[in-house]
């Protein structure tokens, strides 16, 4: 009787690794998630002329629809609890002059759900050729979800109306509508040094909130960043942001499941551009540390740099600052130097590495592994991950890694089929 057990515990386990081997990495699905709503060359796409001026505050129910074409111009409030709707198909062009920004408000929502085949558009109001980073402002989406500030209210520095410029509060479950099929393009300006609009800012966001199958393109800053909350968000795109493509902060609880960041090493800041920026906290002495600290869970992610001889301002794909989870698992990543950054107190014991994993994943062409700001912390990371941390360290080119790498044509950046190592056979 023993004997069977053994052997039936034995094939258990067995099963497990293995069916832990075979898991893809990178994004996934069964057809290109990608084809139809995404452009990776909206400087040449041609929009309408806008019909409609959307200024001011609305703070009634609101429905923008396909058949016109809306000129955002400064700074638009979503107020008094109203739900901002919009049509699959529509096109929204945001002013250069008077920076023009979309901020939903505390309580109010944006239901902004596009088509595979007729997405939503936030774009531009210059013409095609003329468009650059930073040409508006971008979205802002503030809720009621928990922040780990003191006092756990806080406000953004953009500027914005005191009044209504807050987020943060007890309720994780808080919704503030859907984000589907949407892209976003050519926003992030910078308002000075110290203050710097993103194309998507998520504040104080909470789990009902829908986010999945959005694309920014040419953000002047981070592309999506979330100060806090607690999020589900899935088939995300960041292309050629100049900052970070994905930011977290202020104790930020994120899943994010099939993703992509794409670098190009000529499209990011000299102060230092990742695809995931990760911390707790700007300050420990505006921090409640009796609050959660960031926790990001990140699976089948793709960070993929475009050039693969490394040139230009791309550096780490990852960095991570202390009191800090983040776990990182079934994913590609390609063409940085290095892999991983940490904040340089981290590598002093393993309480702070063990925040930290990372899984089944490949490492391709990246000049360095899991490294130390401060260096003489490498020799103990190096150790604390090493053994049996189911990374791959491979010398491949992208072509050899990912279906169609291109992003002239159609890109697909699944793996290929034709890389057992990738697709997890």
């Amino acid at each position: 009787m023993k004997t069977k057990l053994r052997i039936v515990f034995f094939a258990l386990i067995t099963s497990f690794f293995i069916h832990a081997q075979q898991q893809p990495k990178g994004i996934i699905g069964t057809t290109n998630w990608m084809n139809n709503w995404t452009n990776f060359k909206p400087a040449i796409n041609e929009y309408n002329e806008a019909t409609n001026i959307i200024a001011g505050t609305i703070d009634k129910d609101t429905r923008l629809v396909k058949r016109n074409t809306y000129h955002l111009v400064g700074v638009v409030y979503v107020t008094n609890n109203a739900t901002l709707t919009i049509e699959p198909g529509t096109v929204i062009r945001g002013d250069d002059k008077t920076c023009g920004t979309l901020v939903i408000t505390n309580g109010a929502k944006i239901m902004a759900e596009g088509l595979e085949t007729d997405p939503i558009v936030f774009t531009s109001e210059n013409e095609k050729n003329n468009r650059k980073p930073g040409d508006w402002g971008g979205i802002i989406i503030l809720g009621k979800a928990p922040i780990n500030t003191l006092g756990g209210i806080h406000t953004l520095p953009f500027d914005l109306e005191p009044t209504l410029n807050h987020y943060g509060g007890q309720d994780p479950e808080d919704n503030s509508g859907v984000m589907k099929y949407v892209r976003i393009e050519y926003a992030g300006r910078k308002l000075s040094a110290s203050k710097e609009l993103n194309g998507l800012s998520l504040a104080g966001v909470g789990r009902k909130t829908v986010l999945s199958n959005i694309q920014i393109s040419f953000s002047n800053d981070d592309s999506f960043e979330c100060y806090g909350g607690d999020l589900n968000m899935s088939n995300l795109i960041s292309y050629r942001t100049t900052d970070d493509d994905f930011d977290f902060t202020q104790g930020a609880q994120i899943n994010i499941t099939n993703s992509i960041a794409v670098r190009h090493p000529f499209s990011s800041d000299i102060s230092g551009s990742r695809c995931f920026e990760v911390d707790s906290y700007d300050k420990v002495q505006n921090t409640d540390m009796s609050k959660k600290m960031t926790k990001i869970n990140a699976s089948n992610i793709t960070l993929i740099n475009l050039e693969e001889n490394n040139q230009g301002l791309v550096r780490e794909s990852i960095y991570v600052r202390e009191n800090t989870f983040f776990n990182l698992n079934n994913s590609i990543v390609s063409g940085f130097s290095p892999f991983v950054l940490l904040e340089g107190n981290i590598g002093n014991g393993n309480e702070n590495l063990a925040k930290m994993s990372f899984k089944n994943t490949i490492v391709n062409n990246c000049n360095g592994g899991i490294t130390s700001e401060s260096s003489s912390s490498d020799a103990s990371i190096q150790n604390f991950y090493n053994p049996n941390s189911g990374l791959e360290y491979t010398k491949m080119k992208n072509i050899e890694l990912f279906i169609t790498p291109n992003i002239k044509g159609n890109p697909d950046f699944r793996a290929n089929v034709n890389n057992t190592l990738a697709i997890g056979n």
